[in-house]
């Protein structure tokens, strides 16, 4: 007989429903930032278990065997146990809902998910603050990431969620004030597609930072969404779903201009097509691109059409309910025995 210490977090994917790009660290230290975010119904899962052998055994989309942490490929993986101090004996397993070509913030959820891991298998505080702040600083501090904070957050905090970040950093994340019959109108008008086209948001993200130092109307464009998702947060507020659609609209044109790479000719034509079909308004969700369409609209007749339209272009619809859950342990198996 001998010990198991096994534990498997879940930690939930995001829609951003306001203010993207400003969780930037180029705008938000001298702006701060402000959006609006959803935890979904898509989830990442980590496993992190002892086992008798010294080595550290990884699978995730690739399987690695490492006798010491130098060795790890992973940079998320090999990070969070720099920092953890975790070097041997581990078993770490990750499975994902739906891939990061998606741009449901996969990355920023397999950071909390494996932090709340690693933090559980040492018996240490999880607090949504911690995972939140400490997965923002291996991605962006010891990664360099051209990431924001949005996806670390919400995949911590879970739920429909505000946050405003001050020019220092520090992150203030409050619950969004909709109404339970607003939210369910929310989703039941949202629409989600995918395009078909895979991208790396990374690459967009780049862009996005290196035009805004060339170009100041680019800086000018995400002070626009940023002050799109403040009205979205009324609007939100005061149960006006449909100017929500309409504002939704507004932001996708700002955010075009941000960088070249969020659209292209394909995405256009697509983003025309449910338009003219009676959409309000619409976006592809994260950094753009490529991955998943949203859309809103406020009538049967035209979400049928678009769903028709849609799926005989192949572009196959996709269900994301809400969650009201962040990060959680739905396994604890510490001090076990076999």
């Amino acid at each position: 007989m001998h010990p198991i210490d096994l534990i498997i977090s879940k930690t939930p994917f995001r829609i951003s429903l306001g203010g993207g790009g400003t969780d930037l660290p180029f705008f938000y230290e001298k702006e701060e930032g402000f959006l609006i975010s959803s935890a979904i119904q898509k989830y990442m899962y980590i496993l992190v278990a002892r086992r008798v052998h010294p080595n550290i055994l990884l699978s995730y989309s690739k399987s690695e065997n490492c006798q010491n942490l130098g060795q790890i490929k992973h940079q998320i993986i090999r990070e969070c146990l720099k920092f953890t101090k975790l070097k041997d004996h581990l078993v770490i397993l990750s499975h994902a809902e739906m891939g990061s070509e998606y741009g449901l913030g996969s990355s920023g959820s397999f950071t909390v998910g494996l932090l709340n891991s690693l933090f559980k298998y040492q018996q240490k505080d999880s607090r949504k603050s911690r995972l939140a702040s400490t997965a923002c600083h291996i991605q962006m501090d010891l990664l360099k990431e051209p990431s924001g904070k949005q996806d670390e957050y919400i995949a911590s905090y879970g739920g429909m969620m505000t946050f405003r970040i001050k020019k220092n950093g520090d992150v203030i994340a409050k619950p969004l004030a909709i109404s339970k019959k607003s939210r369910d109108t929310l989703g039941k008008n949202l629409l989600f597609f995918h395009s078909n086209i895979k991208r790396l948001a990374s690459t967009v993200l780049q862009d996005q930072r290196k035009s805004s130092l060339d170009d100041p109307e680019i800086f000018e464009q995400l002070r626009k969404i940023k002050k799109i998702g403040l009205q979205t947060k009324r609007c939100f507020e005061k149960g006006n779903m449909d100017e929500f659609g309409l504002l939704m609209d507004e932001h996708w044109y700002a955010k075009k201009k941000t960088s070249k790479k969020i659209s292209n000719s394909i995405i256009d034509k697509q983003y025309g097509v449910a338009k003219d079909l009676g959409a309000l308004g619409g976006k592809i969700i994260g950094a753009g691109g490529g991955g998943i369409f949203m859309f809103y609209a406020n009538n049967e007749k035209s979400k049928k059409d678009i769903r028709k339209k849609f799926n005989s272009l192949g572009m196959n619809q996709i269900n994301l309910p809400f969650e009201d859950k962040g990060s959680e342990i739905i396994l604890n198996l510490l001090g076990g025995s076999q």
